[in-house]
């Protein structure tokens, strides 16, 4: 699939729950660092939504090991239902070949960058952008919000981003976070995440379940098109 606009991910490491995701996603994010038989669960997928496969690394916040962590990916990518990958932007930094070997799947990449501790400067932060989206095609970035100038900084750097052409995922972590997973869309950002509402793995600090997500955006972005906010983004 090309992400065209605003597309919303449940995270899940369960594929078999899929019906419970369809009504209020536009596809999934699998992630496989923390499901049972992963490439099983993708041998035996027959959903509707189309599939965009994570294997976080432990060092990136996930649950995988390195060992074996990208051949896994790569098998996933294989499945017809795979449409987009997750790659961190660390892994193409040091493995670039991998990007290519990915690019021979015919999957769309998103290069994720993340920071747990704090939200970087905004010139640190468009480099960031920058770099993501040259290895890939969505530059994805999470960061930890410490107060809401962070909030501020990540938004005007997803509607920088857009306007310059890059298709950009950006979204603030932790519970001042929260509210930038809501109103990124309005500026831009092509990409949300969240997970089911009785998923048991927290998969991010601040993360919305998903109906309750979808239902807000709907909101806003009914709301900006009424009063002529979302003209020229």
């Amino acid at each position: 699939m090309t992400v065209d606009g605003f597309s919303l991910a449940a995270t899940t490491n369960d594929l078999g729950r899929e019906p419970d995701a369809r009504e209020a996603a536009d596809l999934l994010e699998f992630r496989m660092d923390s499901a049972n038989d992963p490439i099983e669960q993708l041998a035996d997928y027959d959903g509707e939504l189309p599939i965009l496969a994570t294997n976080r690394s432990q060092w990136a916040g996930g649950h995988a090991e390195d060992q074996g962590r990208l051949d896994a990916l790569m098998t996933a990518a294989e499945f017809g239902a795979v449409e987009l990958v997750d790659v961190e932007l660390e892994t193409a930094r040091g493995t670039e070949w991998v990007v290519d070997e990915f690019r021979d799947q015919d999957v769309e990449l998103v290069i994720s960058f993340h920071d747990f501790d704090a939200t970087p400067d905004r010139e640190t932060l468009d480099a960031i952008i920058e770099e993501c989206a040259e290895y890939g095609d969505i530059a994805k970035f999470a960061t930890q919000v410490e107060d809401r100038r962070d909030c501020l900084r990540i938004l005007s750097a997803i509607e920088s981003a857009t306007r310059d052409g890059i298709r950009t995922a950006g979204m603030g972590m932790g519970k001042l976070g929260s509210h930038t997973r809501v109103v990124a869309p309005l500026y831009g950002s092509a990409l949300g995440y969240a997970p089911l509402a009785s998923d048991s793995s927290e998969y991010a600090p601040g993360q919305l379940p998903l109906r309750e997500l979808r239902s807000l955006v709907e909101t806003l972005e009914t709301g900006a098109v009424d009063d002529g906010v979302l003209e020229g983004l």
